[in-house]
């Protein structure tokens, strides 16, 4: 399931009349994206304090979850597939125990077993035709979010299969911005907004007193938005694809992988989640790529407090039932 984060959401910030209040920002380097972290502060100093407490947090997040570092938990755990329970920390227990969550109302649309996918699909203009069936087949044989076995009593973790992986690709950055602002907010931060390469989120107002706003651009025309939402102390993801993909009988196949066949997704170059925290909103726009558009608009429509505009392949708009949309 490895996914590419287009961003498409492209923050609106109207004309700052001079308050007491302004928005201080920050571009740099964490989890190998680029974030983007804006507070509103009194001053400059203040301001870079607290994108200081948020980068900090980030980069604990970082290292819990990392399955390049081999000192991570979860290093230990990919380590220990087939062999033993590995016990972890109650952060990251409850981390997976949600994303296994996620991956059962998803009908295994999403998994963080992903990472035990043999990688066939090249989407670097290399690929002349398309894997075997048996090949696709071979390439999930280890995935599957069902041999994830958890003892909430022990704080442990166990992957029945050998050679199993879970990685947080889908899931991490989102969980690293709900983290960053659960914690400036108790720092008494008014307003900001953390962008983790397009998860988007957000809380409080503009120092004018107005709502922080996306405009969602569509990918078939990148020099227009369509819409304008204001977002209330939420988060907006987007899961795109617009240049890594291949084509084979007049299918456009995008680098999106549905962990469940080994086939990449098709039908959707673009799928926006808003929701109360990144983290659900990050699982859910990659799910909803590859569960196709009535599946996963279902799926949204069910959910309470989610939303989802989906763009086709052949640039039409989709859009959950209760969405609001300010057309530009």
């Amino acid at each position: 399931m490895v996914r590419h984060i287009a961003i498409l959401l492209v923050l609106v910030t109207l004309g700052l009349p001079v308050f007491c209040q302004q928005p201080y920002k920050r571009t740099l380097k964490l989890m190998g994206s680029r974030f983007d972290i804006s507070v509103v502060a009194n001053n400059e100093q203040e301001g870079n304090g607290y994108i200081d407490l948020a980068v900090a947090e980030i980069q604990r997040i970082e290292k819990l979850i990392s399955s390049w570092d081999a000192n991570s938990e979860t290093s230990a755990i990919n380590k220990n597939a087939g062999v033993q329970a590995v016990k972890v920390s109650p952060e990251l227990f409850t981390l997976i125990e949600r994303a296994i969550r996620i991956s059962e109302l998803t009908d295994g649309a999403f998994d963080i077993s992903y990472a035990s996918m043999d990688r066939i699909w090249h989407f670097d203009g290399s690929m002349t035709e398309m894997p075997s069936e048996e090949t696709i087949a071979a390439s999930v044989a280890k995935v599957g979010y069902k041999n994830i076995v958890l003892d909430k009593a022990a704080s442990t973790v166990f992957l029945q299969k050998e050679g199993m992986k879970i990685g947080f690709g889908a899931i991490g950055k989102g969980y690293a911005a709900d983290k960053a602002k659960a914690l400036l907010m108790s720092k008494g931060v008014s307003a900001g907004i953390i962008n983790a390469s397009g998860d988007m989120n957000t809380w409080g107002k503009q120092p004018d007193g107005s709502y922080w706003k996306v405009a969602i651009t569509n990918p078939m025309s990148k020099d227009k938005a369509f819409a304008l939402l204001p977002i209330k102390n939420g988060a907006v993801v987007t899961s795109g694809d617009y240049e890594k993909y291949v084509q084979f009988n007049g299918i456009r196949y995008t680098h999106i992988i549905d962990p469940r066949t080994g086939y990449p997704a098709h039908g959707i170059i673009s799928a926006t989640v808003f929701a109360p925290k990144a983290e659900l909103a990050d699982a859910l726009a990659t799910s909803v790529f590859v569960m196709g558009i009535d599946v996963g608009l279902d799926r949204i429509n069910q959910l309470p407090q989610i939303e989802c505009i989906i763009v086709d392949d052949k640039g039409n708009i989709h859009q959950s039932e209760n969405i609001k949309i300010e057309t530009e």
